[in-house]
């Protein structure tokens, strides 16, 4: 059963907040209050339109953990959609404090801080043990133990893919009645681990987690039951699979893709 019901704004938007961002953005200015009450929410657009934007507010005011280096309360680049976050209204039934955000980049720094963790762990546990930590080189730039070990989890990972790293993240972090935001999850992945991705969506689902997912991926966007929203046309409107740009131009191309490249010559 789905925890998060609704997102709108609390109050309209004064003068001052209109011409800023992120309230400057056109789907933003003119949010409805979004009926999210199903097991997926999937939010469509054409880059700028706002979709990760608002999921990143959502974000925000949810206080949900960033699966990031760094938290959603202290990240940097998120500080505008903080206030975003802070104009918010959210209604739940009743709310979890399970889930995660995970934005497509913020997976390469969770891999880069768990190599450091990792580390960081087998040196104080050389140390216990009576091994001693020392540097592999000497001069500028030696590699540290630490270091080689962060660089050969790193390596681990990259032998296996990006993609079954990613999934292999996501499946071990869902958890049923969870709120997970996920911001363009399909960058690292080809689209045979799309589906893979779309799979465990579902399974997810229907034990009772519930997902909003920010996508440009036809794949993603034909999860069943799925509501969608499109950014494209303010205000955000629902809009069916078959209906979506990004679906018909895909379609159109692998139909003909010659007729489409002789657009570019």
């Amino acid at each position: 059963m789905p925890n998060l019901l609704e997102v709108g704004l609390k109050r309209p938007l004064t003068k001052d907040e209109v011409g800023t961002f992120p309230f400057s953005v056109p789907s933003i200015r003119a949010l409805p209050t979004l009926d999210v009450n199903v097991p997926v929410t999937l939010f469509v657009g054409e880059n700028g339109s706002g979709k990760s934007t608002l999921l990143e507010g959502i974000a925000v005011a949810a206080e949900l953990p960033s699966l990031g280096v760094t938290e959603v309360a202290l990240d940097n680049t998120l500080a505008q959609q903080r206030r975003l976050g802070s104009a918010l209204r959210l209604a739940w039934r009743p709310r979890s404090r399970q889930g995660f955000f995970l934005r497509a980049e913020d997976f390469f720094g969770h891999l880069r801080s768990s190599a450091r963790n990792d580390a960081r762990l087998a040196r104080e546990r050389n140390e216990v043990i009576g091994i001693q930590t020392e540097a592999l080189a000497d001069g500028p730039g030696a590699l540290h133990s630490d270091e080689q070990y962060a660089a050969s989890y790193l390596h681990k990972y990259d032998s296996r893919s990006h993609g079954e790293s990613f999934l292999d993240l996501f499946a071990s972090r869902v958890r049923p009645r969870g709120l997970y935001l996920l911001d363009e999850p399909e960058a690292p992945l080809s689209p045979k681990r799309q589906l893979a991705l779309l799979a465990l969506v579902v399974r997810a689902a229907e034990e009772g987690a519930q997902f909003v997912i920010a996508t440009h991926s036809p794949i993603l966007l034909a999860c069943p039951g799925a509501r969608i929203f499109s950014f494209d046309a303010p205000p955000i409107h629902d809009v069916t699979y078959d209906d979506l740009e990004h679906v018909n131009v895909m379609r159109d191309f692998l139909n003909d893709p010659e007729r489409h490249l002789r657009t570019l010559r």
